[in-house]
């Protein structure tokens, strides 16, 4: 099986914590160049210290925040002026919970800019060099309520099922030219985002964080959350030339929960 992704160059967006950086890591392991992408240097700083470099890659980071389009944007197009990139790992942060219902506008405005707009932009700048090169691999990484929307997270299944549609289409037009589309789903994984929803949900019930993790847990048939890593090496394994067949697909990542095919 061909997973080797040296001389690939990689961008990977939300790379300072949870998944992103746990796919960070496994993508250099796996020989590629990192360029990570967030709004916070330090950390950024602090997470490109930690990828293996043991392939001679030269991993560098770009800082932008997602919810400034311009700036994301300016950001990328001066990255790809420098180098092609050969995949690219659409990552943010999920919107704040409540229902669709008591939502405003802006919030699904806002929401719809750090997600789909962003992800366009990211795109239409990076997929000139994949055409050149004949490879390329989008993943990107959404959540489990593109199968089945998640009570409490209304404007997170609004964007995400936009994110789903928008993906299965470019999957479509770009597949001529060796690049790949796809989603990960992933389910309950132990990261800040899953504590804040606990944390949320907390509050608003009267339950204690522990009685709603286990209440959560209870729901998964592995029994267990994921750990980001394992997330990770699914987002990996899409990246590379084994993967190189599958395309289109929205591929839950979550130990069983999902209720439906």
């Amino acid at each position: 099986m061909d997973l080797n992704l040296t001389g690939k160059n990689a961008l990977v967006c939300g790379s300072t914590q949870g998944i992103g950086k746990a796919t960070a890591i496994e993508l250099a392991f796996l020989g590629a160049t990192v360029i990570l992408i967030a709004r916070d240097e330090t950390k950024l700083k602090s997470v490109l210290n930690e990828l293996n470099s043991s392939q001679g890659q030269k991993h560098d980071y770009v800082i932008a925040d997602f919810n400034f389009p311009d700036q994301v944007k300016t950001a990328v197009q001066n990255l790809v002026s420098k180098r092609k990139i050969h995949i690219l790992i659409n990552n943010t942060g999920g919107p704040p919970a409540g229902q669709a219902i008591d939502a405003k506008p802006e919030d699904f405005l806002s929401a719809i800019n750090a997600h789909l707009i962003c992800s366009q932009i990211l795109v239409q700048a990076c997929v000139p060099g994949m055409k050149k090169n004949n490879y390329g691999r989008i993943v990107n990484i959404i959540s489990t309520s593109v199968k089945i929307p998640i009570k409490g997270l209304g404007v997170s299944n609004t964007v995400r099922g936009a994110m789903a549609s928008w993906s299965k289409t470019l999957s479509l037009e770009l597949a001529p030219f060796g690049i790949t589309v796809n989603n990960i789903l992933p389910g309950s994984t132990k990261t800040g985002r899953i504590e804040s929803i606990i944390q949320t949900r907390s509050q608003k019930s009267g339950k204690t964080e522990a009685q709603i993790r286990q209440a959560m847990i209870d729901e998964i048939p592995a029994g267990r959350m994921a750990e980001a890593s394992e997330v990770g090496d699914v987002i990996a394994f899409l990246s590379s030339p084994a993967a190189g067949y599958i395309n289109g697909v929205s591929l839950p990542v979550d130990g069983g929960r999902t209720g439906s095919l």
